[in-house]
């Protein structure tokens, strides 16, 4: 199977206007994928229909290799965990007891409960009400649920989202740690960037309800040329030695900057700038953040 998740041409509209046109995802087993984009770009309807709970006005979903949808959706969904939008609790029952009555629905073993309160870290809590519960011990909850079953595809729709810095930290670990430790492939949507950059292996891009990118996060950083800073006390020098050489470069707030090089190369043009008298105070190495990447593909900003 080469792909967990694959779509084609997966297109959702509502009147005259598309929520998601000609979609065409490729999502590899065993990977984190960070599925980015602003509010309002199509990732949870996205998400939706790859559950079956909203219709497709056109297009085909693969998953686990065989056409979604018709008699294979409940197959599909039995080996298929998600958390769409706010996690679902009763607050009056506490966390295992919730647990239990989502484990009686999917018909799964009990001693499963114990394993996935260890996973997402609430085996302390779990005798708590859950309307005691902070937001980040709901959204646990939440993961915990939807682990439950042993599921190979899981599908997040920002479970980062309205989380305090800690609780996003927590989340992050516990969704990169699956793929590693149970074999899991995750789809986690945000439009948080620097979590995406933090998480996923691979990224899909949407805007407008158009995927815009597709790929490893490691091809989508090496897309983006960083730049050589150097701070010098004699710029006049500076700016000679570089014309002299036929180096293009810029000067941002009293700093030159450089195109990226090899380190090799730095060091030599370092070495000739210190020994011409340029007088050196800093020397850095600036890349791209995957939110710079972002607004040149889009065009617009998204929410850190």
């Amino acid at each position: 199977m080469k792909y967990m998740i694959e779509t084609s041409a997966l297109s959702k509209q509502y009147g005259d206007k598309y929520s998601v046109k000609n979609l065409n995802l490729n999502i590899r087993p065993g990977c984190v994928y960070g599925f980015l984009g602003p509010n309002g770009a199509g990732k949870s309807t996205t998400m939706k229909m790859l559950l079956g709970l909203v219709k497709p006005t056109a297009g085909e979903i693969r998953i686990f290799g065989k056409e979604a949808g018709g008699r294979n959706r409940i197959e599909l969904l039995k080996r298929t965990g998600s958390l769409i939008e706010a996690p679902s609790y009763y607050g009056h029952l506490n966390g295992r007891e919730n647990l239990q009555i989502v484990q009686t629905l999917k018909n799964v073993p009990r001693e499963e409960i114990d394993e996935v309160l260890r996973i997402v870290r609430l085996e302390e809590q779990q005798k708590k009400k859950v309307r005691e519960y902070s937001l980040g011990m709901k959204q646990r909850l939440g993961l915990a649920a939807a682990l439950l079953g042993r599921p190979k595809l899981l599908l997040l729709d920002e479970p980062t989202n309205g989380l305090d810095p800690a609780g996003i930290q927590e989340m992050r670990e516990l969704i990169s740690d699956l793929p590693k430790h149970y074999g899991m492939t995750v789809m986690v949507s945000s439009h948080l960037l620097s979590e995406i950059d933090q998480m996923a292996s691979d990224v899909g891009i949407i805007d407008r309800g158009k995927l815009i990118y597709q790929g490893s996060l490691q091809k989508l950083h090496d897309r983006a040329k960083g730049s050589v800073r150097i701070r010098v006390l004699n710029q006049p020098a500076a700016v000679r030695i570089l014309e002299e050489q036929g180096e293009a470069y810029r000067l941002e707030d009293g700093v030159l900057v450089l195109k990226e090089r090899e380190e090799e190369q730095i060091a030599a043009l370092v070495a000739l700038l210190a020994g011409r008298g340029a007088r050196i105070t800093a020397v850095t190495e600036q890349q791209k953040s995957l939110e710079d990447i972002f607004l040149a593909l889009t065009g617009k900003q998204v929410s850190l």
